[in-house]
């Protein structure tokens, strides 16, 4: 392969739902360009993309397939993007990484779930769009109804470019209205030839040129101008307002393909060398790449995806992972096409390509020459939608689950794996039920460990809603020396905004403490705790207050009610015994711990669980079964407005009842709804709700 200039390269992701038939797509783009000179098929499982065997069981694109062309004296470098949601991560990344999108839409079907999920992220990050309406050779191929559906997904934004003349089974002929010409194909290697016009057609053709016109002149000030004085465009003002429409999102060019026969492909690739931004990055800057993709591969090791950001990089050459400090080399340096890698001796800035056998580099991350520490901005990944904790069936593969799911989660930065002490549980959050299925198989069959899925337990919080007091003694006699401590406590709720009084009225009586001193303790796990000396008179000496602070707080990381934290409380400790022989700090600590304890629970207890704000866009035709179902899961709905023909729901809802909340809602709406979820705060559970916790508390004790 010879050397490219950043001038003569394109970085453009595929994008489109599943079945829309991108990695046919990416066969002919690679036969079109040299790469490969017999196409696979998807059913034979001998595609340059879908390579893996996973990808190959669930007849699905899972993992972003990096893929390069040669055409035109340009070098394109495509990705390969998974269609369903639950991959959404290799979308994201290549969205950081390219210039220009291509989105499939299947003729036989329209506008489908993953074509509106992708062209809402398009929007998002101002990805320049292309439409291909593909598979006009199916015998269900509908034109007209793909367009209209188009119009209804995205405005006006969709322009055709071409119309088929004859879609469906005998599909080989469509008609530019940019060139003004019938393109006809003679084979399915993508052989053809440039044809009149039919003038059955010219009309519809030189109507649908002159809208193709107008809306090139919308896109430019002085194109309009010229427009409303000439009534007209050459054919290079019209270029330049598809290229202005084009790079500013307000124009989404519409073309015609038979991918599976090669019909229209190099059409579509021509236009992205006119049209398609070349990338912007600097070429006589220090050198920098940004990884945005990792993987493990049969004879190659850990394989880095990159990105040269800046400068240029060449086989041989040290740098620095700005992320971690780590040295690395890059020993090799490859163009890559699926599986297969070209040996190349560099590559400039703009230009996509890997290595391999580094020695510590993740996704996300930017290596760059020594002694320049600038970085690429991270990619930000969508919050999980899907949460599960996971454990080994036999214990003695935990540690090899833990190491699986690390490297797991280094590929896919989706995937978010966190232990939870506090839960006892190994929690993975991430995109889907899918993508949990897929994760779960790989750690069956790469890593040989068997794994099953639990629920997850919910991190709820226990706190006090009254004063309440206690006294226990702890007084242990046994051949040795013994052990004494005896603690009376006092607790109350702490009150955002209200301070203590110090006053409180003790088995009828009214008391005010006498406070020496008070400690305030942020929580790691959200709230605090006030912990006042009080004690006067040396009825416990000022040593032993540690131990009982000690004592408190073990009991607080494991609270009475249900073994969950405790929060916002307040305990003066005020009187209590020691023992001038027996009374040592383990004393103190056990006496202070089961003394809070027994004021806790008759502390008027209550249960917090955590509340999360959950955002849902939805078909305005599901929105009624969604509210219905949010409103079962204890959702208080807080809010609803609209947005390109969704609706955006806004509700509270307890994360207890949002397990598996993303397979009810795609059920719920036939996969066309997404939705977010970020914590918003803890909130008392129903009194219902705190029996059943308690009571499954105190069979759980039992069991073990």
């Amino acid at each position: 392969m010879k050397n490219y200039t950043s001038d003569k390269i394109r970085n453009v992701v595929l994008l489109g739902g599943t079945r829309s038939g991108k990695t046919t797509l990416a066969e002919t783009i690679l036969f079109e360009g040299k790469v490969i000179d017999r196409r696979g098929s998807v059913e034979a499982k001998t595609t340059v993309s879908d390579n893996t065997e996973v990808e190959q069981i669930y007849q699905r694109s899972i993992y972003s397939t990096p893929f390069y062309a040669e055409f035109m004296d340009h070098k394109f470098n495509f990705i390969d993007a998974p269609g369903a949601d639950d991959y959404i991560g290799g979308v994201i990344s290549a969205f950081k990484v390219c210039d220009a999108g291509v989105m499939l839409v299947n003729a036989q079907q329209g506008v489908e779930v993953g074509t509106e999920i992708h062209g809402r992220y398009a929007e998002q990050y101002k990805m320049p769009i292309a439409i291909g309406v593909n598979q006009l050779d199916a015998e269900k191929a509908n034109w007209d109804a793909t367009v209209d559906s188009l119009h209804q997904a995205f405005g006006k934004k969709p322009v055709v470019l071409q119309y088929p003349v004859n879609p469906g089974l005998a599909f080989d002929s469509f008609i530019d209205v940019t060139t003004m010409k019938m393109y006809k194909f003679k084979d399915e290697n993508g052989t053809r030839e440039e044809l009149a016009i039919p003038a059955g057609e010219q009309a519809k053709a030189e109507e649908m040129h002159a809208a193709l016109v107008e809306m090139a002149a919308e896109a430019d000030e002085e194109l309009m101008e010229k427009f409303f004085d000439a009534g007209d465009l050459t054919p290079e003002e019209m270029h330049k307002g598809l290229n202005i429409g084009f790079a500013s999102g307000e124009i989404y060019p519409v073309f015609c393909l038979s991918a599976k026969k090669d019909i229209g492909v190099k059409r579509l690739m021509e236009f992205l060398i006119e049209v398609a931004p070349a990338p912007k990055e600097d070429p006589k800057g220090p050198t920098s790449l940004f990884v945005y993709k990792t993987a493990v591969e049969p004879h190659l090791g850990d394989v880095s995806y990159f990105k040269v950001v800046s400068g240029k990089i060449a086989e041989g050459q040290d740098v620095v992972n700005v992320d971690n400090g780590s040295k690395e080399r890059i020993t090799a340096l490859f163009a890559v096409a699926g599986k297969k890698k070209e040996k190349v001796t560099e590559l400039v800035a703009g230009d996509m390509g890997c290595t391999v056998k580094l020695k510590a580099v993740k996704s996300d991350q930017t290596l760059n020459q020594p002694g320049y520490d600038k970085a690429v901005e991270p990619i930000v990944f969508p919050q999980a939608k899907y949460r599960a904790a996971v454990k080994a069936v036999d214990e003695k593969d935990e540690e090899k689950l833990g190491e699986a799911l690390n490297r797991l989660a280094a590929e896919d930065p989706t995937i978010r794996v966190e232990y939870s002490k506090e839960l006892k549980q190994t929690i993975i959050n991430c995109q889907g039920e899918q993508h949990i299925n897929v994760l779960k198989w790989r750690i069956n069959n790469d890593y040989k460990i068997n794994i099953e899925f639990l629920a997850p337990k919910i991190p709820y919080r226990e706190t006090i809603t009254k004063v309440a007091n206690s006294t226990y003694r702890h007084k242990k006699q046994s051949g040795g020396a013994g052990q004494f401590g005896e603690v009376t406590l006092l607790i109350e709720p702490i009150v955002e905004g209200v301070e203590t009084t110090g006053k409180f009225k003790i088995d009828g009586k009214e008391q005010v403490m006498n406070i020496k001193s008070k400690e305030e303790f942020e929580l790691p796990w959200g709230g605090k705790w006030e912990f006042y000396n009080c004690v006067v008179g040396g009825a416990i000496d000022a040593s032993f207050m540690p131990a009982i602070k000690k004592g408190i707080t073990q009991k607080m990381e494991e609270g009475p009610l249900t073994g969950s934290y405790a929060r916002d409380i307040r305990v003066f400790v005020y009187d209590g015994k020691m023992h001038p022989v027996d009374s040592k700090e383990i004393a103190f600590i056990i006496a202070g711990r089961n003394a809070f304890k027994e004021a806790f629970k008759m502390a008027g207890p209550k249960i917090l669980e955590p509340i999360y704000m959950v955002e849902i866009m939805v078909p305005g035709d599901c929105m009624g079964d969604v509210m219905s179902d949010i409103q079962n899961r204890r959702g208080l709905i807080e809010g609803m407005n609209s947005e390109k023909g969704f609706q955006i729901l806004r509700a509270r809802v307890p994360l207890a009842e949002l397990y598996r909340y993303s397979t009810t809602l795609s059920s719920l709406t036939s996969g066309r709804a997404s939705f977010t979820m970020d914590f918003l705060e803890y909130q008392q559970v129903p009194a219902d709700v705190q029996d059943k916790l308690l009571k499954a508390y105190v069979e759980e004790d039992k069991d073990e």
